[in-house]
């Protein structure tokens, strides 16, 4: 993987790996093909070679029979597998980060911004954090896609931001009409919103800041048509 950033001596090159967080849900894995075909994607775009191993099966072997979330990461060809319990919280609290969000196109395990934001954002007594580009558009959570209601509508922060391709994104605008837009906090106001990952499928957003978030039914309504068993 491409080395980039200083480690703990002057010069010394800290590698850069590449990670996919894939949801187990009584032992089946439901995303893993589209995981591993992202995975493969940035390998391609990053110009580096692909494993001798089959990914899958090596995800395969450590899923049990429960629900458990399963992280792979690849670095210079080698892979590592973790897993842990699944985090069921409901109707977080969403604070807007001070940490200004720099173009995440990879899923790579150059995390640290989103990182310092969900840390600040814990620490004031939120659950998670909205990052915000330098240009002032809403782009994307600590490890979420963002999604609001709005007239009607479903709309998502442009991928032109530089968000990450998040497959549980992927899967809502296959569900349903979408709208990319680019708009400033301002426009967040008084929405309905919700966050998407393909690990917790959808999260709705209780909270925004010190104002309340108001439900939609239809946000539900997707919840129920996320998985596809």
């Amino acid at each position: 993987m491409p080395r980039v950033g200083a480690g703990a001596g002057a010069g010394t090159p800290v590698q850069t790996g590449l990670i996919e967080t894939i949801r187990a849900r009584d032992g089946r894995l439901p995303w893993l093909a589209r995981h591993v075909a992202r995975l493969r994607a940035s390998l391609a775009a990053l110009g580096e070679p692909e494993p001798s191993y089959d990914l899958a099966d090596l995800v395969r072997v450590a899923v049990g029979s429960g629900d458990r979330v399963v992280r792979l990461q690849l670095t210079d060809g080698h892979a590592e597998i973790s897993t842990r319990e699944v985090n069921a919280e409901q109707g977080i609290s969403v604070m807007i980060a001070s940490e200004v969000h720099h173009p995440y196109p990879h899923k790579t395990t150059r995390r640290e911004q989103f990182g310092r934001a969900l840390a600040n954002a814990r620490r004031a007594g939120a659950n998670d954090a909205l990052l915000v580009t330098a240009d002032g558009f809403v782009a994307e959570g600590t490890a979420w896609n963002l999604f609001w209601w709005e007239n009607g509508d479903l709309y998502t922060p442009a991928a032109e931001l530089g968000i990450l391709p998040g497959l549980g994104r992927t899967r809502i605008m296959e569900l349903t009409a979408v709208k990319e837009e680019r708009v400033p906090v301002a426009a967040l106001a008084g929405r309905s919103l919700f966050l998407v990952n393909a690990v917790r499928g959808i999260v709705e957003i209780a909270a925004f800041g010190d104002a309340r978030v108001p439900r939609d039914s239809r946000t539900a309504e997707l919840s129920s048509s996320f998985w596809p068993y």
